[in-house]
């Protein structure tokens, strides 16, 4: 079978601007990919083209085998099904209660009764530790709790793969170990897919299986493998730089 996720020689740019070039890896199912390096180094940029949101200027990306970019509106319809993504500050809906937020996607996408509704609200937010959280609005919650609430929106659908940009962003150290473990039980109960955007150093040596490390000055891949074997067996300074202590 092939990978669940095909990059072949992607280019991302902004107008005349190249921001990433020739970039070529693939995800398998299952699979806890990240996505790291440093600030400005096309991270976002990538994941963006991932999820749809941008059209590449070059190159094709693949999901199950088939094309996504070139497909016709039904057949996009039907990729984008198979997406949950989890931005990078969460996108709660702030005049919307916490289940109301989750809601919305089976609203959209799924004929389910109020009352099927309301008992998948109430599963989700079972699985990201939030029971009882539903009726807060997303202002009443920590940071934490919004991103685990945010989680649970986007596992609505039970999508085949996760996308995550910056998960561990504006979280305190407790907060990102708790987060980083329900990502890593949702991987084992429900065999979901996780593409993690991210240049939190614990986090990527902590749970991620495989990683690619991109880089501005190269506008692509310049390593890609386990994130403890790259920062510790790289003879790329700039590998080493990115990791840092974690490299010694």
């Amino acid at each position: 079978m092939p990978a669940l996720i095909e990059v072949e020689g992607l280019q991302c740019r902004y107008g005349d601007r190249v921001v990433l070039e020739d970039v070529s890896f693939s995800v398998e199912r299952s699979e806890l990919f990240f996505v790291i390096g440093g600030n400005g180094c096309g991270k976002t940029t990538l994941l963006r083209h991932l999820v749809g949101l941008m059209r590449p200027a070059r190159g094709i990306i693949r999901y199950g085998g088939r094309p996504f970019h070139c497909a016709d509106q039904a057949q996009r319809l039907a990729f984008l099904n198979e997406f949950g993504v989890l931005f990078q500050g969460g996108a709660l809906w702030s005049s919307m209660t916490v289940s109301e937020n989750i809601a919305l996607p089976l609203e959209e996408h799924a004929a389910l009764t109020a009352g099927d509704r309301a008992r998948l609200v109430s599963l989700k937010l079972a699985q990201v530790g939030l029971p009882g959280a539903g009726e807060l609005l997303p202002a009443q919650l920590s940071g934490g709790m919004r991103k685990r609430a945010a989680l649970a929106r986007a596992m609505a659908l039970d999508p085949a793969i996760l996308f995550f940009d910056e998960p561990s962003s504006g979280l305190d150290p407790v907060s990102t170990r708790q987060l980083n473990a329900l990502i890593v039980r949702i991987r084992q109960t429900m065999g979901t897919t996780m593409v993690i955007v991210s240049h939190h150093i614990e986090s990527i040596l902590e749970i991620a299986d495989r990683a690619i490390l991109l880089d501005a000055q190269a506008r692509g891949v310049i390593a890609e493998g386990k994130p403890r074997a790259l920062a510790q067996e790289s003879g790329d300074p700039r590998v080493r730089g990115f990791f840092g202590a974690a490299a010694l």
